[in-house]
């Protein structure tokens, strides 16, 4: 029998096939690099025990204190991460194969030699980069299916209000002032504008509803400009990202990608009123396992495809998948299959954001972090200041707590550390920038619950009317 074996590996080795410009070979075995795929496999399991712990540890100490679980699943990925334990590090941070723990304990257990190593440490961090952008595009696939497009439609033109002034200051603010006080080129600066954009319903919902204002005229103005923020966030991502990828800020280009984001969103959800049956009778005439997450997924990935192929981002086709599939009848069962695949790679993309980000850049001691540290607190300052004046948007509400609205929409919660991702993926940022970003999203987070309730405390929320 191994002389058969030997005689097919002889025999297939050298036949390739074409990919993309790049020859792969048939028989991993043959190669030399594939005397180190156990290697690869092991490098990759351990880095996910490292995530899935660090976010489990960090999401469970977060609830615990009444945060949101994503907040801690992020922070457990800087412990773990090249600001300190360097349990998991990545090229791209900086990090070579001689600081990565991981590294280390296969060359003491597994027999991999220091050379080999080099690597092996790449190829695992790409396999981790990709289940990180496998899980981003799940994310917003989950979020696509919560976001109730006709509950959107019904908040009314003050949810709108607040959510476009929402999404304006900060970034307009944000951008201009990194690009005049700081210096920072138009790219970056956009980049790091639009992350102050974002909303995060879930942590404000918890607390409304943990108040009991959740259906109060405030909580209601507040739940749908975040939705209403998500929409425009994700468009304003898609951009900002494809700017990233030509460098320069071309104002055509600027007109094309707002047209075709917005185009694509809305076709999907046109699309949405005749797929929805279809995909319906689809999913009851298969029996087999999965035969109702799996033509979904085919169906998000597709989308995704979509989005980048006409040079949006994947994530944009994911969200419209999912605002698509939320009209459908099978909503809620879909949401309940969708949530354990999301358990599983969601957190490898929040944890894996924190490990890449370098918290030692923001070190007051060292002068030249100081720009960075003072980076910052101008983006904590523009992120609470920016989001506290859209209670003034709302108008014909003279008893309305106009400043319960602006604190609502201060925490950025995961949509904010989508676009630290995104940016950080794309080049756009420097590690300065991204950790400043990276500290305003915990910061904003941390700071929303207590305000809230604060504010709450200070006048009486306004009931909402039946005729509302």
């Amino acid at each position: 029998m191994e002389i058969v074996s030997t005689a097919w590996v002889n025999f297939i080795t050298p036949f390739s096939f074409p990919l993309w410009n790049k020859t792969i070979p048939v028989l991993a075995t043959a190669t030399p690099e594939a005397e180190n795929a156990p290697l690869v496999l092991a490098g990759v399991l351990l880095s996910l025990v490292v995530i899935y712990l660090a976010s489990k540890i960090g999401g469970e100490l977060s609830n615990n204190i009444g945060l949101p679980p994503v907040l801690g699943e992020l922070v457990g990925g800087v412990v773990v991460g090249v600001s300190a334990l360097h349990l998991l590090v990545f090229p791209e941070s900086g990090a070579d194969s001689s600081s990565s723990v991981i590294m280390s304990f296969l060359q003491s257990t597994g027999g991999l030699s220091p050379d080999a190593a080099v690597d092996v440490f790449q190829t695992q961090s790409e396999v981790v980069s990709v289940l990180a952008e496998l899980g981003v595009i799940i994310l917003l696939f989950e979020i696509g299916l919560e976001s109730n497009f006709r509950e959107l439609m019904d908040v009314g033109i003050q949810a709108l209000l607040v959510a476009v002034v929402g999404v304006a200051v900060p970034f307009a603010a944000g951008t201009a002032g990194l690009m005049i006080l700081f210096g920072i080129p138009a790219v970056p600066a956009i980049f790091a504008g639009a992350a102050l954009t974002a909303t995060s319903i879930g942590i404000t919902s918890k607390v409304l509803s943990e108040l009991g204002r959740l259906n109060s005229k405030e909580g209601q103005i507040i739940l749908g400009a975040a939705v209403i923020d998500d929409v425009i966030g994700i468009i304003v991502l898609a951009v900002v990202a494809s700017l990233a990828k030509t460098g320069k800020v071309d104002v055509s280009n600027v007109f094309y990608l707002i047209i075709s984001a917005s185009a694509f969103l809305i076709g999907a959800i046109l699309l949405g009123k005749v797929f929805n049956k279809s995909f319906v009778i689809i999913a009851e005439k298969l029996k087999t396992r999965g035969s109702l997450v799996i033509p979904a997924f085919i169906f998000a990935f597709i989308m995704a495809y979509l989005a980048a192929a006409i040079h949006l981002e994947a994530i944009l086709g994911a969200f419209a998948a999912g605002l698509v599939l939320d009209e459908t009848d099978k909503r809620k069962e879909l949401e309940r299959q969708v949530c354990p695949i999301a358990d599983m790679f969601v957190p490898i993309f929040f944890v894996t954001v924190g490990a890449k980000t370098d918290l030692g850049v923001l070190n007051p001691a060292v002068p030249s972090n100081r720009e960075g540290l003072i980076i910052a607190i101008f983006l904590i300052v523009v992120a609470i200041v920016g989001k506290v004046v859209t209670g003034l948007a709302v108008f014909g509400q003279p008893q309305i707590n106009r400043l319960a609205i602006g604190v609502g929409m201060i925490p950025r919660g995961e949509v904010g550390l989508v676009f630290a991702g995104v940016g950080s993926a794309s080049g756009a940022l420097s590690e300065a920038t991204e950790a400043a970003i990276i500290m305003m999203v915990i910061l904003t987070t941390f700071l929303a619950p207590p305000l809230l309730r604060f504010v709450f405390q200070e006048a009486p929320a306004v009931p909402v009317k039946e005729s509302d």
